[in-house]
């Protein structure tokens, strides 16, 4: 059987996600909590207006979540300690008659860092793959949504500091990773990634998802993050990555065409250089979820960039804040289902 990932832009059945659960990631205070609580929730808002979605809640917090979200958002009880749907649940999969396939990574809380608790959501897969009716299709690879993106025909976005970290899979080389991304989402293209952003590498960070530097929009065309500012560190490392990008090839043989999608203004918070990133939205079913950081000409400027990428789809912007001081953004919070036909 052959596996294959859509595009993101492919039709969706619905978006899942994950609700917060008390822990490290959300906070340890009450304002911190609620305002986490809050983020998600306001994403949740605004994908249940283009698609329905699942959300995984622990039970602890049923009754929170049924309060703070849209009533047409459904809820699944199973226990949860991280919640970024996007690394720990699954990644869908579809094969040539339209049947449903969900990938199921070993998920070790992104290299099992000792900060880390995630041994109950590295169960999500195989709850969502149950619950959708999806054949599950498992994998001994350590990998997280976030750190691929693919074009769905068969080109696939990889970084060499996430499938190759030794902490993930200490004995894997290129050729092993690709074999596998080739098996389970059908990528017969890798373009491999030397790195990623700068405070990716800190300690609560993912160690390079491709998710905040790179998407493909469509075939053939890249957005890239775009640090313009030489006093950050990321201004070195997006111009190398675009160096090399251009120099890439996808399945079909094509150069990218690269879009470049300037970075916030703000260079730092409390912890130091940001990694703050529109790159990391959400497409969904007639519209795009947009990261924004209340810079209202940046913001601007980004969402007239994704309407121009996704022609058609209504562009809309959440305050991703809350959520990149807490390690992710939009996009990683969420993982999409493509609709198929029996």
């Amino acid at each position: 059987m052959a596996w294959r990932m859509p595009a993101e832009t492919a039709p969706h059945e619905r978006t899942w996600m994950t609700f917060p659960a008390e822990g490290e990631t959300l906070g340890d205070t009450d304002a911190l909590r609620n305002e986490g609580y809050a983020a998600w929730a306001e994403v949740a808002a605004a994908v249940a207006r283009f698609e329905p979605v699942t959300m995984v809640v622990d039970p602890a917090e049923h009754a929170r979540a049924r309060r703070m979200l849209p009533s047409e958002v459904e809820l699944l009880d199973a226990p949860v300690d991280e919640f970024w749907m996007r690394d720990s649940g699954p990644t869908f999969v579809v094969d040539e008659t339209g049947a449903l396939g969900a990938v199921d990574w070993i998920f070790n809380g992104w290299g099992a860092p000792v900060w880390a608790s995630w041994r109950k959501s590295a169960e999500h897969a195989r709850l969502v793959a149950a619950a959708t009716g999806a054949e599950l299709v498992s994998s001994t690879l350590v990998n997280e949504g976030g750190g691929i993106h693919v074009d769905g025909e068969g080109t696939v976005l990889l970084t060499e500091t996430v499938q190759l970290d030794p902490r993930r899979n200490p004995f894997a080389d290129r050729a092993r990773v690709e074999a596998e991304m080739a098996r389970t989402v059908g990528a017969t293209t890798a373009i491999w990634l030397p790195r990623g952003l700068t405070r990716d590498y800190d300690d609560f960070g993912t160690n390079g998802h491709v998710d905040i530097v790179a998407t493909l929009a469509s075939p053939g065309r890249l957005l890239l993050h775009d640090q313009r500012d030489p006093g950050h560190p990321d201004h070195v490392v997006t111009s190398e990555l675009r160096a090399l990008l251009a120099e890439q090839t996808d399945a079909a043989g094509r150069r990218l065409e690269i879009i470049d999608l300037p970075a916030p203004e703000t260079l730092r918070d409390g912890e130091g250089f940001v990694d703050w990133s529109y790159v990391n939205h959400l497409v969904v079913n007639g519209g795009v979820i947009a990261c924004g950081f209340g810079e209202p000409r940046a913001d601007a400027q980004a969402v007239e960039i994704l309407a121009a990428a996704y022609p058609g789809r209504e562009v809309v912007t959440v305050d991703a804040r809350p959520l990149f001081a807490r390690g992710g953004g939009i996009h990683c919070i969420t993982q999409q289902q493509p609709a198929v036909t029996p």
